[in-house]
C-alpha cells in the first residue's frame, strides 16, 4: 500500500519518531555536505496552486541534494481542478514521477490527488492543515528543549491550518497545546474534539493572551490574514490587535520562553520586530528544519513503499 503524508495523525507515534530520527541524521549529513544520493534517478513533481518561497526552495534543495530531480509546476502549468481533472493528474504523474508534493488551497483536492495516485503524495499545505511545517516545528522544539516530555506550546492568533496540524500532532505525541484566539476564530471543532478524545495531550482554547501564555515553553504565531483572506485584512486587524506577540506578552509567561513563527511574518503586526530579533526567537531554526524534516518524510515514504 502506498503511504501518503496528508495528516500527521495518519502515522503512529513510533512512525513519527522514526521520521524525526531520520530527519536528524539527514540534517547532520546535509550540514557536512556529505555525498548522499538515495534519490538518484528519481523525480519529485511539485504542484503549487498556492505559492511559497520556503516550500519550493526547501523541497527542491533537499530532493536535489539527495540526488533526485525536482520539477516546479505553478498555477500556470496546472490548473488543478479547473483545466484538468485532479484524478487525471494523479494517474499521469504516477507514471512520470516517484513522489508528488502539492501545496493547494482546497483540502479536498489533495485528498482526491492521493486517492488516485500510485506514488506517495505529500501535503505541502492546504487550507485545512500544514503537516510538514508542524513536524519541523516539533523537531525544532525537541532540539531546543530535549528534556521536555510534554512541551507547553501556546499558539496566539487565528485558529487556522497551523493549529489544525498541531492538534493532529497532539493526537499522537504528548503536548500541552493552547490555541489563544479571538472569539469567532477558533479552530475546527471536530479536530479539537479528536485531539482531546485521544487522551495523549492537554488541549485548551483561550481568548485571554496574558492568561494563556503563563508558563509557556513556546509562544507561536502566524499572520492574521492568510493567502485568500486578504479581503478580510482590515476586520482581522481589529479583532487580532490584542493578540499581537510583543515583549510584554513574552514577559507574561513568567519563565524562559521560545518564540516561533512559520513565516512569512508581517513584522510589527502579529509580532513585533523586537520579538523576531530577540535571542529567544528560533524562527530561522524552524525554517531551516523544514528542509531536513521534509527530507526525512520523503526518504521514509520511499523506504517504506519499495
Amino acid at each position: 500500500m502506498v503511504r501518503h503524508f496528508l495528516y500527521i495523525s495518519d502515522f503512529s507515534a513510533t512512525e513519527l519518531l522514526e521520521i524525526l530520527q531520520l530527519a536528524g541524521e539527514l540534517k547532520t549529513k546535509f550540514r557536512a555536505r556529505d555525498d548522499h544520493r538515495p534519490f538518484a534517478g528519481r523525480s519529485l513533481a511539485m504542484i503549487f496552486a498556492k505559492p511559497s518561497a520556503r516550500t519550493r526552495v526547501s523541497f527542491e534543495t533537499g530532493f536535489n541534494w539527495m540526488g533526485g530531480h525536482a520539477l516546479f509546476l505553478g498555477p500556470q502549468d496546472i490548473g488543478i481542478g479547473k483545466r484538468e481533472a485532479i484524478k487525471d493528474i494523479a494517474r499521469l504523474f504516477s507514471r512520470y514521477n516517484d513522489l508528488i508534493m502539492a501545496r493547494l488551497f482546497d483540502h479536498a483536492h489533495i485528498l482526491e490527488l492521493a486517492e488516485h495516485a500510485t506514488i506517495p503524495v505529500i501535503n505541502g499545505l492546504t487550507d485545512y492543515n500544514h503537516p510538514c511545517q508542524i513536524m519541523a516545528d516539533y523537531f525544532t522544539i525537541r532540539e531546543h528543549l530535549p528534556k521536555r516530555e510534554k512541551p507547553r506550546v501556546v499558539y496566539v492568533g487565528d485558529g487556522n491550518n497551523i493549529v489544525h496540524s498541531w492538534l493532529r500532532l497532539a493526537i499522537r505525541l504528548p503536548l500541552h497545546f493552547t490555541c489563544c484566539c479571538p472569539q469567532g476564530y477558533e479552530p475546527d471543532a471536530e479536530t479539537v474534539a479528536a485531539a482531546r478524545e485521544a487522551g495523549i495531550s492537554t488541549i485548551e482554547i483561550s481568548h485571554d493572551p496574558p492568561a494563556a501564555v503563563a508558563g509557556a515553553d513556546v509562544i507561536y504565531t502566524d499572520v492574521w490574514a492568510s493567502m485568500g483572506q486578504k479581503e478580510e485584512a482590515e476586520a482581522r486587524a481589529k479583532a487580532f490587535a490584542p493578540f499581537q506577540v510583543n515583549s510584554g506578552l513574552m514577559s507574561a509567561t513568567g519563565c524562559e520562553t521560545l518564540f516561533m513563527h512559520c513565516l512569512p511574518a508581517e513584522r510589527n503586526r502579529e509580532v513585533t520586530d523586537a520579538v523576531m530579533e530577540a535571542d529567544y526567537s528560533i524562527v530561522f531554526d524552524q525554517a531551516e528544519n523544514r528542509l531536513h524534516v521534509q527530507n526525512g518524510i520523503m526518504a521514509w515514504l520511499v523506504a517504506n513503499g519499495d
